[in-house]
């Protein structure tokens, strides 16, 4: 089999299906470590918290629904180390990296990349090169329908679990909010309008997976990038995460949809 790109990239927003993609990756074996490195706010060394999510946001019915920010602690690691931590923690033993990034995050790479040692420009495209050592393979995963998406994204941010299903007194706790979902549902949009008009300003190709058949077909998906990836196909494993969504999902799906009908809020 032809070698291929040694390094790659999962481009999306939250919710999006992303993490199905990167755990059956994961589940190879070859295909790297991939992991969402790229998330932590130096100030805190924590991934954003549900406040800053809706930073901006006064209505108190919505912030009651949120934990209280925690200032957590500022990070001390250089930029080197941190290309180095990210590099040796994302490679799998035959040298393949894998990682996840949110347009919400790319930002923080630049700003990471601004202080490596021999870097090579300020804008995102250089700073991956630099952080990688060589251009990744871009894979863009898209979710068609960003109201599912962000009222997963609104249960999430809720209940603090990303991953898996939340403890069902947690998940019980959570609450509709309709401009709560509302303001998750322009994020995301905003998310993808940035990865398409980056990727059209670079003049990128990416791998495109839609989440409607990365949910139908896992394997086949995975066995399709593993290829690009001049991997062995047959190494793609059967679907390793559960579907998250449930019927009291659906009901604030289809509720949210009617309050956006009646009131005009975004879908």
């Amino acid at each position: 089999m032809a070698p291929g790109p040694r390094s790659y990239l999962v481009c999306a927003s939250q919710r999006s299906g992303s993490t199905l993609l990167v755990e059956s990756l994961r589940y190879t074996g070859v295909a790297g470590e991939p992991e969402e490195y790229f998330q932590y706010l130096p100030s805190t060394s924590r991934a954003p918290q549900p406040r800053q999510w809706f930073a901006g946001v006064e209505d108190p019915q919505i912030l009651k629904l949120l934990a209280p920010f925690d200032p957590g602690t500022p990070t001390t690691e250089t930029s080197d180390e941190w290309r180095t931590r990210i590099w040796s923690h994302g490679r799998t033993g035959n040298g393949v990296w894998g990682g996840k990034l949110m347009w919400n995050q790319t930002p923080l790479v630049i700003e990471h990349a601004a202080g490596l040692t021999g870097r090579s420009g300020t804008d995102l495209r250089s700073a991956l090169i630099d952080v990688l050592g060589e251009e990744p393979l871009f894979i863009k995963v898209n979710r068609e329908d960003v109201v599912p998406q962000a009222v997963s994204f609104w249960r999430a941010v809720q209940t603090q679990v990303w991953r898996g299903k939340a403890p069902q007194a947690l998940d019980d706790a959570a609450e509709y909010h309709a401009d709560g979902i509302a303001h998750l549902v322009t994020i995301l949009r905003n998310q993808e309008k940035g990865w398409r008009q980056w990727f059209a300003q670079e003049s990128i190709t990416p791998i495109e997976v839609s989440y409607n058949e990365l949910a139908r077909n896992t394997t086949k998906v995975v066995a399709g990038i593993l290829i690009e990836l001049g991997l062995d196909p047959a190494s793609a494993p059967p679907p390793v995460l559960e579907r998250q969504a449930n019927s009291r999902s659906n009901e604030w799906v289809e509720r949210y949809r009617e309050d956006a009908e009646q009131r005009g809020l975004p879908v």
